[in-house]
Formats: structure tokens, sequence, C-alpha cells
């Protein structure tokens, strides 16, 4: 059984505190509870990311292989004209439909 039970400010806590152990401590402050609720921690992050895979190695698997693939599809717009961002990305999905053998292509924006 815990000594103390650290949470946010939500008022139902609280209420919720009461009903189930009444004889713990309570604390509800701000910042107390910081280390666990932080979402913008790097586990944090890597949890999301895993979001949809069954296990950690399934993960690694699917992420070593895309991410050779990823960066094929996503050019430094940020440094291109939109004509020369269309005409890079029509290249670049005629190269993957030779790759593949696909014929279907998205449109793009």
């Amino acid at each position: 059984m815990p000594r103390v039970i650290v949470t946010d400010k939500r008022r139902s806590y609280g209420a919720a505190h009461h009903e189930v152990m009444p004889s713990v401590e309570h604390r509800s402050h701000k910042r107390l509870n910081n280390q666990a609720e932080n979402s913008h921690q790097p586990t944090r992050q890597r949890e999301r990311a895993m979001k949809g895979f069954r296990g950690t190695g399934r993960a690694q698997q699917f992420l070593s292989a895309f991410s050779g693939i990823s960066p094929h599809f996503r050019p430094r717009r940020h440094l291109m004209p939109a004509h020369d961002y269309r005409a890079e990305m029509t290249v670049r999905f005629a190269i993957w439909d030779q790759v593949t053998g696909g014929t279907s292509r998205p449109t793009v924006a």
C-alpha cells in the first residue's frame, strides 16, 4: 500500500481518493508528479511511436526498412518552389513504380 498519492490538480482525484484509499495521504500539486506526466520526455515519444506494433522487434524491423524509404518521399520542400517540388515528386514516384513494379500513384498537391 502506498504512503502518498501524488496527482495533478484535477478535482475528481480528491473524490476518488476518499472513496478508494482514505487512509493514504493525497498530495495535489502542479509539479510534484512532473516526472511521470511529462509528455515531451523521450520515453513517451518512443511509446507513441510504438503504437500499432505488438513488440519491439517488429517495430525495429519496420523502422529499419522505413528509414530508407521515407526520405525518398519527403524532399526538402521548404527549399524549392512548388513547380520544382511537383516535378521532383513526379520523378520520385516514377522511380518508386520502377522499383516496386507498381502502377498506381497518388496525386501530389
